[in-house]
This record gives C-alpha cells, structure tokens and sequence, in this order.
C-alpha cells in the first residue's frame, strides 16, 4: 500500500513521518494553529525561519517592522484586539531585549503572545565564548516575563512545543509563552511526525458548592458590586445579565471597560465606583486582582469578597476571600445565573438613582473639562466597534475615567505595567489584525517617539491608523509632579519635538494639525474615510488639569 507524505500531518491513506527542518516543522505548528500573521524582525539568527515563512507564500504573513519592540508591540495589540494567540520573531541579546517591555507588559495583561527568539549555536551556549548576540542565561531571563518558556533543540520537540505553549496561554491564568531556537537547529532536518490540529485546553470542572455559597451571598445582598477586570471580557453576555439580575453596578476602570455596556446607569467608572465601595456589602470580582480596592480603598469584616479566577493562587494575595471559584469566567457565571434565582431577594430597579448618580460624577468630572471636551470629539465619531488605545498621558488618564465604552476589547489601556511609549505600536497591530475596524490610538508627544518609527512600517504594509499627537512640549505628568511636590525644580522634563505633520508627511502618512476640539471631530471624520495607509493629527496643547484626585482616592474601609 502506498505511503503518502504531507506537510500539513493530513492522512491521505498512510501517513509516514515528514522529514523537516525544525523551522519549517515550527511554521506548520503555527499554520496549524491558526497564526495567519507573524511580526518579526530579520537577522542572521533566524535566516532558517524567515526562508520557512517565505516557503509558505501567502499562507502566513511575515510583517516586518523597523525595530524589535515594535514587532513585540504589534504582536501585544493584535492579541488583546483579537483575544486570539499572536506570534513575533527576533534575534537573541539585544533582539529579545529590545522586546522585552511588550513582553512584560503581554505578562500583565495576560495577552496570548508567542515570542520566537533565535539563539546562537547551540553548542555555544553557557560558554561565554563572546558570540555574536550572546546573553548569559537568555533562558532564564525569558522565564521571567512569560508563563511558558523552552528551547526547541531538534526538528522533532518543534511542533509539540508549538502546541504546549499556545495551549499555555489559556490553562490557568492566561499570558505568553516563548520559544528558543538555536541558529544551526533552525536549518537542521530531522523526522518529523505528523502535525495535527489543535486540541482545546480542557475545561476546569466547576465547583457546584461554591456556587452555590456565591448564590446566597449575592442572593441575601443589599448593595451587591461587581467588578470587571480582564478576565471579563468574553463573558459580557453574562456580565449584563447578572448585573440586572442583582441591580448590581459593574465597575470597570481599563481592562474591563466595554464589558457593561457603557450606555447602561449601572456601568461605573472609578470616581462613581469609589463611593459603591463604601456602600457594599458583597462584592465579586470577576478576573480582577481588585488591587487598588482592596489595598487603596480598604476590606472590613462587613464586605464580602467572592472571587472569580483563572488562577488558583490569585484569590488569597490578598486577604482569603469569602468565596474562591477557579477557572473560566464565561462558564462559573453561567452556573451562577442558574442558581442564583432561587436566592436572589426581591430588587426594585436602581435605573433611576444611577443615572442621578451618573449625574453627579460627570459634574464632579467637569474639572477636567478641556479633556474631556477631546474625548468626546473622539466619541463622537470613533464607531461604536472602533478600538480606542490608551497611552500614560493626560488624555489617557481622562480617558479610563470617563470615555464611554460600548463593547469588550474595544478599549485597551496597558495595564498594572502602565509603560510610557506602548500606544501607538500595540495599536499599529491591534489595526493590522483587525482591519475591519477602526482603530484610534492617542499619544503625548512624549510616548508617541517611543515608536514613531512605526510610521514606516504601518506605511510599508498599509495599515490604516489614526493617531492623535497630544504635544504639551513635556513629559507633562512628570513636570507637574516636580511643580507641585518638589518645589518647582524642574528637571528632564521638557522636550524638544519635531514638527510632528512634517514628520509624518516625510514617511508619506497623511496628516493634519487642529488647536480645537472641533477642529479634531472633523479631521477624525477625514481621517476615518481613509483606509490606504497611517494617518497622524497632531493637537498642541498646554497643561491640563490635574486628574489624580479622581484616580488616587482615599481609603475607605478598614485601616
């Protein structure tokens, strides 16, 4: 009978083992597990992979950008746009180094990224022998900023670790893996068994008991809190209806935003959500680590917490809560709404009393006019699909407090890592992968030349962001603190910028300058018509009011 070979590990009659090269048996891992795109940046270390990727032709996409972090950022924005695993490629040393933010920050914000990082020859590792790119213990640093991490040493280990890593991502506490290669095991061929589909991480049992005890206590409750983190975000079906269920506020201050529609009295921001802290009698946390509520507002003995999360070590880093249930959101919340009805005390609507409550926050807000007059020029014409990405400035700030968000996974804010210099990469990939829809990244004029290189890739492969430059002329967070708590001495916080619509133009982006927020409502409405390529508006600016009192807000209960 005869014997056929195919690449793809699809039985046609018998299947034989394939003789491979470990990186072409890695490209089809990726194939196989549904990666249609790979950023990367080239380099010696991985000229094996890249002639693999280029043996695919269209079947994967190699999109190279002009340094490593932008790869690593694009990689980060596609994932946390998509919630789907997303891969980059680079060099070792400095390659993986110059990643190593977008990494860290994949980390926090339990982002699937697969970083593929090239090694040098695999004899010379742990030598010291001075090699091109070589970095004492590049494994251990790797373990560090992932959850999974391992070396590829021969064409046969490529594909199961594929395998193992991407499924990682989603066992316990989602986030991103990395695999090693060395130089000369790229190229090196071997036997290869068959590459198979994909097999889905299998499902945590959920624990009925607990369940159960969550019912009666958000059952009996009298002033029941929900609060969102990332781990909401594929359960906001579920969200929505638990909250009305409980006339229960939902609390969201980045990851979660969108999970509660943003329209809906009962979706809270942190200023509105400070308050129904105080007021709270049960509280649940739905893949949240609830930091800033319970080590900045304070627990008592009158709060119970019930937890919801994927990873079993999370709900007592803090204090034991009064209810751990462990796994996915989607389905714990499912049992939830089953079983709580039977307990659930009888509620009169709250719609009334939040929207006066809505109210007053939005006039407490009005502090932070200027900023908020932007926002909702951005609003108004970003759709109601369209992804908005965050960056640590002023606008920023504003934005988690009080830009309305109408969907999951169209807000995206860096997380606890909260580094200068992410937006504009992360939402060059978060457009990449989702060209289906809009995407608006803001930046100051400080974060924005982080990555502002990126113009030349997002005009290489078309990518059609638009971004607003911010420009106060400083790292205006930093001056302000420096005014305010130390004296007025200012120090490295002032810059000198670019005219940013030239240095735009110079990459052959389109671009424009408003003063306005009018002015910025009609060059977003330009903007959005394009679709071929970058387009940038810059806004100058000078300095904004402050927004920390609405972010870093006293203690409340306990000591």
């Amino acid at each position: 009978m005869a014997k056929t070979k195919t690449k793809g590990g699809k039985k046609d009659g018998n299947t034989t083992p394939l003789r491979m090269t470990t990186a072409e048996a890695t490209v089809a891992a990726l194939l196989a597990h549904g990666i249609e795109t790979i950023y990367a940046l080239p380099g010696v270390h991985n000229d094996h992979l890249f002639d693999a990727l280029a043996k695919t032709g269209e079947r994967i996409r190699t999109l190279h950008t002009r340094h490593e972090q932008g790869a690593a950022y694009m990689a980060l924005g596609a994932a946390l746009a998509t919630g789907k695993p997303q891969t980059y490629a680079v060099v070792p040393g400095p390659g993986l180094l110059n990643t190593g933010a977008a990494l860290l920050t994949a980390f926090g914000m339990n982002a699937p990224v697969l970083a593929l990082i090239g090694q040098i020859p695999q004899a010379m590792i742990g030598r010291s022998l001075g090699h091109l790119h070589e970095i004492r213990d590049q494994s251990g640093i790797i373990s560090r900023l992932v959850d999974f991490s391992a070396r590829i040493a021969a064409p046969a280990e490529a594909a199961p670790l594929v395998a193992k890593a991407i499924q990682s991502m989603f066992t316990g506490r989602p986030g991103p893996a990395a695999l090693e290669c060395a130089m000369d095991v790229w190229g090196r061929s071997g036997a290869v068994s068959p590459i198979l589909p994909p097999t889905p991480p299998p499902e945590l049992p959920v624990d009925d008991d607990a369940v159960l005890a969550a019912a009666k206590l958000l059952g009996a409750a009298k002033n029941p809190l929900i609060v969102c983190g990332g781990g909401a975000l594929d359960s906001s079906i579920e969200v929505t209806r638990l909250s009305a269920m409980l006339q229960a506020p939902v609390l969201a201050f980045r990851r979660g935003r969108g999970v509660l529609d943003a329209r809906d009295p009962l979706s809270v921001t942190l200023p509105l959500g400070h308050e129904l802290w105080r007021e709270a009698d049960v509280v649940l946390g739905i893949g949240t680590r609830l930091m800033i509520q319970q080590t900045a507002w304070g627990l008592d003995d009158a709060l119970a917490v019930i937890r919801i999360d994927a990873d079993p070590q999370e709900p007592e880093r803090f204090r034991p809560p009064a209810v751990a249930l462990i796994g996915n959101a989607k389905p714990i919340l499912k049992r939830l709404l089953a079983a709580l009805p039977a307990h659930n005390r009888k509620r009169k609507s709250l719609k009334a009393e939040m929207q006066e409550r809505q109210v007053k926050t939005r006039t407490r807000l009005n502090k932070l006019a200027p900023q908020l007059a932007f926002l909702e020029a951005i609003r108004a014409e970003l759709p109601e699909d369209g992804i908005f990405v965050d960056e640590v400035t002023q606008i920023g700030f504003v934005a988690r407090l009080a830009l309305p968000v109408y969907k999951p996974r169209t807000f995206l804010s860096p997380g606890y890592q909260d580094n200068l210099g992410w937006g504009f990469a992360t939402a060059l990939g978060a457009q990449d992968a989702r060209r289906d829809v809009p995407v608006l990244a803001i930046s100051g004029d400080g974060g924005f030349l982080y990555t502002a290189n990126e113009l030349a890739t997002a005009i290489r492969h078309r990518i059609p962001l638009v971004t607003v430059v911010f420009a106060d002329g400083a790292f205006g967070n930093v001056r302000r603190i420096q005014q305010e708590r130390y004296g007025n001495r200012l120090i490295a916080s002032d810059l000198t910028n670019p005219d940013f619509v030239r240095f735009a133009e110079s990459f052959g982006a389109a671009a424009e300058r408003v003063r306005k927020p009018d002015e910025l409502r009609a060059a977003l409405k330009r903007a959005f018509k394009r679709r071929d390529g970058p387009s940038l508006i810059e806004v100058p600016v000078g300095t904004f009011p402050s927004p920390w009192e609405f972010i870093h807000m006293p203690r409340l209960r306990g000591r």
